[in-house]
């Protein structure tokens, strides 16, 4: 696991401030950063599939495999371990060098943790390192996929604290704080982050990475998703985030959690080229790799490879 450890605690004030900074202050304090602690031209790859899709029972009102909204997306078993291990097959030969395994649970049940548990086995044998998110999880649980090898946990906290309660009200925010509390004690790296583009404001984006920064220690991982509008979900219809702010929440995160893999998640599609050029000069340096993530789409391998060569970025060996 990662030495990380964090100053002491980020106030959401120290944060605004940040994120008033000048653009160009901002980046460039945010890549100097970035540069003191990675190679700045190397980009982690993380392939995401699906391993349970639809039919939960929350009410995220970003997420299209809620039972409760009509999306078109249907509730499907849980994929056999072959059928995963193909997957897992392509995205290493593709490049990736982790493989996140996601499941529509609110939290799984013995058997889905003996299922997930298996495929951890599996995936980790080929020599990729291995992520999953299922939900919540109790201590028992994360330390049994911790013995089956599981290397990354992911559960984010989706928004500000103050926020939360209008995006989900089937949980609140201290259970997700709760599984990741499990989640550090078994022994597995923690992956971390949240959705802006929800409608929130600038304030709630610095509360969001207050709360995610001054976790002890702070996430081995932290993924910033821009939200995909669905329609049939409550969120369709928000007003979009701007790019540009988009880039400063990239920044933001890359000063306040200097030795985190911050990665560039959902709704990069949207973003195009030229924006994640930037997030990359700002301290991106993961992105989830391949054609869907989850029930979305994803730019394609192919144009990855293309932006890649054209900013002279290489992948993580």
């Amino acid at each position: 696991m990662n030495n990380i450890a964090p100053r002491a605690a980020w106030t959401i004030a120290e944060i605004e401030a940040l994120f008033a900074l000048p653009f160009n202050d901002l980046v460039m304090r945010a890549h100097e950063v970035h540069r003191a602690h990675f190679d700045p031209n190397e980009v982690e790859l993380a392939t995401l599939l699906s391993v349970k899709t639809g039919g939960c029972p929350e009410d995220c009102g970003y997420c299209p495999q809620a039972a409760r909204y009509h999306t078109g997306v249907e509730s499907e078993p849980t994929l056999a371990l072959d059928v995963v291990l193909e997957h897992a097959r392509a995205a290493k030969a593709n490049g990736a060098t982790r493989f996140c395994m996601g499941a529509a649970w609110r939290q799984p049940k013995q058997k889905d943790i003996e299922r997930v548990s298996a495929m951890v086995s599996a995936v980790k044998a080929m020599g990729l390192e291995t992520c999953a998110t299922l939900g919540m999880l109790n201590d028992d649980q994360a330390r049994q996929l911790k013995g089956a090898g599981l290397d990354y946990y992911n559960h984010n906290i989706d928004t500000a604290p103050d926020y939360y309660a209008e995006i989900i009200s089937t949980r609140d925010q201290q259970e997700r704080l709760d599984t990741i509390q499990n989640v550090r004690d078994a022994g597995i790296n923690v992956c971390c982050g949240g959705i802006v583009g929800m409608g929130e404001t600038r304030a709630q984006r610095a509360g969001l990475i207050a709360e995610i920064a001054n976790l002890d220690p702070y996430p081995e991982s932290v993924p910033i998703n821009n939200l995909v509008q669905v329609p049939g979900t409550p969120l369709h219809g928000v007003d979009a985030i701007d790019p540009l702010e988009f880039v400063r929440t990239i920044a933001v995160a890359r000063i306040t959690m200097p030795k985190a893999r911050v990665r560039l998640s959902a709704g990069r599609r949207e973003l195009g080229d030229g924006i994640q050029a930037l997030c990359f000069l700002a301290g991106a340096n993961s992105i989830f790799y391949g054609d869907k993530l989850l029930t979305t789409g994803n730019p394609d391998v192919e144009a990855d490879r293309d932006l890649f060569a054209r900013l002279g970025l290489h992948g993580r060996n």
